[in-house]
């Protein structure tokens, strides 16, 4: 593995408001990988959050990542309900570089390394890049691991709760939007069919929605052929016109551009931080489109992993909670209307309002 030599911009990290408790930014002993842990807040308690290994351009990106993620997974797991922190650890892997399976592994023992030094503040879990079986080997290092396989004892990996939850805040959108939350029929753009997406473009194609879908991965076509769902380019899907628009990808995809350009009702989907820009929400609420906040819409993979984690947890309690998230949203519709306010602001209230309880006299 040959890796380029980061260069000394700190360009990335311009914009982003730093409230964190903690930031750890290190090289990895046996990878080379520059990696880094955000602890955003343990205010309601430890920092839960996945660990990223993904291509940036340059270490700096995956900082700012890092801290942009880390300060979301506060407000998710605040929003959610849980007594968990928030945070977030991201791997910097340069561009065109592969991971052989043994360095794959060497990044997750030296993950491992960096969140034991932070004494118990952070948890990580499965996130983009990483699966269970990974989390099994950043175990061999800290127990600050969640979501490991059920071989290893864990309640494995989340997407399954993660996508119910994004499928219980569509049924929500749609009731906002038609006064009902029937899905036959109604016209559903999906961008992106990995372990969520396709998992949600499943459901609702069996629940009888009509699908457009698109994804980085053209080899997804055959994903889309055996859903009878419509292929786009990843470029046009957002020119779409239909019901709601679903990204289920990377963040930052909701730019000024895009949100001008969509020909959607509602916005709902399971990426994080779909906004380029917090200014996006107010320019989606001035085009009537209504925007179900992702970190609210998302937290079905952390209400699992925090809940089923529990000694002698009753997965059917688990799942009522990660349905209730869809309650959740329509509560948030209902404030920002009442208040006046667009959606973000809503969610973030009710966010502030656990923290600020929690906060110390």
């Amino acid at each position: 593995m040959t890796l380029t030599h980061p260069t000394t911009s700190l360009d990335a990290l311009i914009g982003i408001p730093f409230t964190h408790e903690r930031v750890l930014i290190t090289t990895g002993i046996r990878s080379g990988l520059v990696i880094t842990v955000a602890v955003h807040s343990t205010r309601l308690g430890q920092a839960l959050g996945g660990a990223r290994l993904w291509q940036y351009e340059n270490w700096t990106d995956a900082v700012a990542d890092a801290l942009r993620l880390s300060a979301a997974m506060t407000l998710k797991n605040a929003a959610a309900g849980l007594n968990l922190g928030g945070g977030k650890s991201v791997i910097h892997l340069p561009f065109d570089t592969e991971l052989s399976e043994a360095e794959r592994r060497d990044a997750m023992l030296d993950l491992g390394d960096a969140i034991e030094s932070l004494n118990g503040a952070y948890m990580t879990a499965e996130d983009v890049g990483t699966n269970a079986e990974l989390m099994a080997v950043v175990k061999e290092r800290t127990d600050h691991v969640c979501g490991l396989p059920a071989a290893s004892g864990g309640v494995g990996e989340p997407a399954d709760a993660t996508a119910a939850g994004v499928y219980a805040s569509v049924l929500a959108t749609l009731d906002a939007l038609f006064g009902s939350r029937e899905v036959s029929g109604r016209h559903i753009v999906i961008s992106g069919l990995g372990q969520v997406g396709g998992r949600l473009a499943t459901a609702l194609a069996t629940a009888g929605a009509r699908l457009t879908v698109s994804d980085v991965n053209l080899d997804k076509q055959q994903v889309a052929a055996g859903l009878g769902a419509a292929w786009v380019p990843v470029d046009e899907v957002h020119h779409v016109p239909a019901d709601l628009f679903v990204p289920c990808g990377l963040g930052g995809v909701l730019t000024a551009r895009v949100i001008g350009e969509l020909n959607v009702l509602g916005v709902v989907g399971a990426a994080n931080n779909q906004l380029a820009q917090p200014e996006g929400a107010a320019q989606l609420d001035a085009r009537g489109i209504l925007w179900a906040p992702d970190f609210v819409v998302n937290a079905g993979g952390v209400i699992y992993l925090a809940l089923a984690s529990e000694p002698n947890a009753d997965l059917a309690v688990v799942a009522e909670r990660v349905d209730a998230i869809g309650d959740v949203v329509a509560q948030i519709f209902t404030d920002a209307r009442e208040q006046g306010i667009t959606t973000l602001a809503a969610a973030e209230r009710l966010a502030a309002a656990r923290l600020d309880a929690a906060r110390p006299e």
